[in-house]
Order: structure tokens, then C-alpha cells, then sequence
């Protein structure tokens, strides 16, 4: 028997005022799977350099062109995920990674059929992007309320990993469907494939039952008098300055890895002379996966903001190292690169196991969903703002250098500020 079930000898009892916690064959692993894997399918998002380096030369599309559907799926991912997050909270996770995996699948055959920047904007871009983000939100609100608060991190770790890994199988099979059948085949592949894969594993997400405690929660300390809110409502959020430090941190280092995973492949073949852009983004997803999973398992460990602190400093340098990396240098010997890579999306994959981990202590499960869909909108912006960044500063530089520095800069700032970064201090009376 599971020891996280709520009927297992072992359970803990519900906290004091609570209501008892409802037998229930504890399904939170697989909860949890079906969540990752479904992320494992969201994530060719994280594939686009891949993609983008396949668009054939007589398509004429500039660097500039080449950000853009990449840039605005970011950007429709994390504005989706606000009303898609609300809808999570009141119908449910099934239906919408339902509907997110059917706007993934369509979104993608359509840009199959065009060889326009403007189509991929609105399959890849629009369609595919809203897609993601009802999967995405759909997916770790559930999983994360089977468990107790000691494991928080590690589970929203696990869920999100799946995202981050994509890019392992995703990348160098997009390479091989690419040069063997061309660009449009593979996407038309990726999109029928993927609409059957969310679609299927969507049906085993489900929330425990109302009532339910996970097995280790510690018993509520009894007091008396106001104790400190548990579970805000998304206006009661938006009123406290947390919310504002945990977007701007959360935006630079989003912001900072997704500039990065967006022109991988590019600045391989540029600065490194690799023309391996494909392995270089596998790898680096590998380590984007990886550390979503160390992040937040050591975040339940030493703390949600020492770990952040740590993570932002390490990715500056590692994005710094890359703007002096040349041909000829040793940072351009494949092994090196390949370190680098992973070494980058370690430290921007541990924001997606650390950000939803901070919303729920600070914020509460209840409106969870919505909650971290307006922190996620950081994600969105930052990766929108920074990619177009590179692209255009490319376009008149022919370097990445500025975009660069730039991202580096704003890292250095996300790690001053997570010292000011505590739980609000709301209150609210104790029922009698």
C-alpha cells in the first residue's frame, strides 16, 4: 500500500478544525506521470532552435523571423495559463489538458501546411502556444495535492521535469525527420503525435478528494487569536509586494534560459563552429530536466531562496563565459559546450520547480491553479522580451554579445532581491 494513502495505517490524522480526511485509494504517482509525461510532449517548445535551423533557405525568413514564433508561444503559453489555471481550479485538470493537448495537435498541423513566418506565428506561435498552456497548468496543481508540503518541491520537480527533458528525444528526432522528409513533415508528425499522447495521458489527472490529507502533514499548532493566511484568492495576491519581487525574479531567470534555449543551435554554429546545434540542445535539456528535479528537492531542504540565490549566480556566469566563447578557444571544444549547455539549463529549469513551489507556500493550494498562472505570466514576458532581444540584435550586430550582458546584468539584480523575498504577512481569525 502506498504510505501516502490516506487510508494506510501510517496516514497522519487531519489538522485540528479540519474535515476528515476521505478514504481514497491514493493515485498521486500516478497523477504525477501522467503529468510529466504529458510535459514531455509540451515541451517542444524548447525544441524551436532545432526547428528553426530546418526552415529552408528558400523560404527567405530573416533571424528576426525565426524568433517570432518562438517568442510569441512563450508569451500566448503564459497568458493562457492564467484563465486556463482558473479553469483548472473550478472543472477540474482533465478537460483542459484535454483541450490543451487538441490546440498543440492542430496548432502544429497547421503550420505544417504554410512556409510563412505569419503561419508559424499563428500554428506554432498562437495555437500550439494556448495549447501548452492549458496542458501545463493542468498538469502540477493535481499532482502536488497528494502529497504533503515537505515534498512540495520535489513533486512539482518531477511534473516539470518532463517539459525540460523534451528536448533529449525531441531535438534529434526533429533533426533526422527534418533532413530525411523535410520541415513540414516533421511538424505535421510532432502535431499528430502529440494530440493522441496529452490527449490520452489528460484522462488520468485528477485531484484527491475533498477532504483528503496526505499522510505527513503535521497537525495544525493550536493558538489564539489571528494566525496567518493560508490560501489567498488571486485579487488578495496581487495586493501584496511579494508577488511583484517573486514576477521580476522569475523573469529574468526565465527570461535569461529561454533567450538561450531559443538560438542554441545558432550560436553553436557562430561562435563554436559546431555544427551539432541538435546534441547541444538535447544535452542542454537534460540538464534543464535535471535540475528542476535538484532544485526542488534541495529547495525542501535548504530553503526556496538560498537555492534561487545560488542558481541565479551560476547561470550569470555560465551566460557570461558564452559571450567570450569563440572559435578556436577552448570554451568552443564540444565537450566544454556541452557542459555549458547543460550547466545553463540546470540553473533556468530550477525556476520551474521553484516558482509554483513558492506560490503554493506563500499563496496556498486552493486558488493555485490561477495564482501561479499570473506569477507564470514573468515566464512569458521575460522569454517573449529576450529571444526578440537576440534575434534583432543579431540582425543589426551579427552577435549575440549585447543580449548577453543584458540577461547577465538582470541576473545579477533577480539574485540581490531574493534576499527581500518572506511570506505575507496576512491574518486572518482563527474559527472558534
Amino acid at each position: 500500500m502506498n504510505p501516502t494513502s490516506s487510508n494506510s495505517p501510517n496516514a497522519t490524522p487531519p489538522p485540528s478544525g479540519s474535515p476528515p480526511a476521505t478514504p481514497a485509494r491514493n493515485r498521486g504517482w500516478t497523477v504525477t506521470f501522467a503529468g510529466t509525461g504529458i510535459n514531455l510532449a509540451l515541451g517542444v517548445l524548447y525544441t524551436w532552435s532545432v526547428i528553426s535551423q530546418g526552415v529552408p533557405g528558400e523560404w527567405g525568413w530573416t533571424e528576426t523571423n525565426k524568433s517570432l514564433p518562438y517568442s510569441i508561444a512563450c508569451l500566448v503559453f503564459c497568458l493562457i495559463m492564467v484563465p486556463a489555471g482558473r479553469m483548472q481550479d473550478r472543472i477540474g485538470p482533465r478537460i483542459v489538458a484535454t483541450v490543451g493537448g487538441v490546440l498543440v495537435g492542430l496548432g502544429l498541423i497547421l503550420a505544417s501546411q504554410t512556409t510563412s513566418p505569419m503561419g508559424y506565428i499563428l500554428g506554432f506561435g498562437i495555437l500550439a502556444g494556448a495549447g501548452i498552456g492549458c496542458g501545463y497548468a493542468a498538469a502540477t496543481p493535481p499532482a502536488v495535492k497528494w502529497f504533503p508540503a515537505s515534498k512540495t518541491g520535489l513533486i512539482a520537480g518531477l511534473v516539470v521535469s518532463g517539459f525540460g527533458l523534451a528536448s533529449v528525444y525531441a531535438a534529434p528526432l526533429a533533426k533526422w525527420l527534418t533532413s530525411a522528409y523535410g520541415l513540414p513533415t516533421m511538424v505535421m508528425s510532432f502535431g499528430i503525435g502529440f494530440l493522441i499522447l496529452v490527449v490520452g495521458l489528460a484522462q488520468l489527472l485528477a485531484p484527491p478528494p475533498k477532504g483528503y490529507v496526505p499522510a505527513g502533514t503535521p497537525p495544525a499548532a493550536a493558538s489564539a487569536g489571528p494566525v496567518r493566511k493560508q490560501d489567498f484568492s488571486p485579487g488578495e495576491m496581487l495586493k501584496t509586494w511579494q508577488f511583484y519581487v517573486l514576477w521580476f525574479m522569475y523573469a529574468c531567470g526565465a527570461g535569461a534560459g529561454l533567450m538561450i534555449i531559443s538560438k542554441l543551435a545558432k550560436i553553436a554554429l557562430d561562435q563554436a563552429g559546431l555544427a551539432l546545434g541538435f546534441v547541444l540542445v538535447a544535452v542542454l535539456a537534460l540538464g534543464n530536466g535535471a535540475g528542476r528535479i535538484v532544485a526542488g528537492t534541495l529547495s525542501d531542504r535548504i530553503g526556496r531562496k538560498l537555492t534561487l540565490f545560488l542558481c541565479f549566480v551560476i547561470q550569470a556566469a555560465a551566460i557570461l563565459l558564452l559571450a567570450v566563447t569563440r572559435q578556436g578557444s577552448f570554451l568552443a571544444n564540444p565537450v566544454v559546450m556541452a557542459l555549458l549547455s547543460a550547466l545553463i539549463g540546470a540553473n533556468y529549469g530550477a525556476n520551474l520547480a521553484l516558482f509554483p513551489s513558492l506560490t503554493k507556500d506563500y499563496y496556498g493550494l486552493k486558488n493555485f491553479g490561477v495564482n501561479y498562472g499570473l506569477v507564470f505570466t514573468a515566464w512569458g514576458l521575460g522569454g517573449f522580451m529576450l529571444s526578440l532581444l537576440a534575434g534583432k540584435v543579431y540582425d543589426q550586430t551579427h552577435v549575440f554579445t549585447f543580449a548577453y550582458y543584458c540577461s547577465a546584468v538582470l541576473l545579477a539584480a533577480a539574485a540581490t532581491v531574493t534576499f527581500l523575498v518572506k511570506p505575507p504577512h496576512f491574518k486572518e481569525s482563527q474559527p472558534a
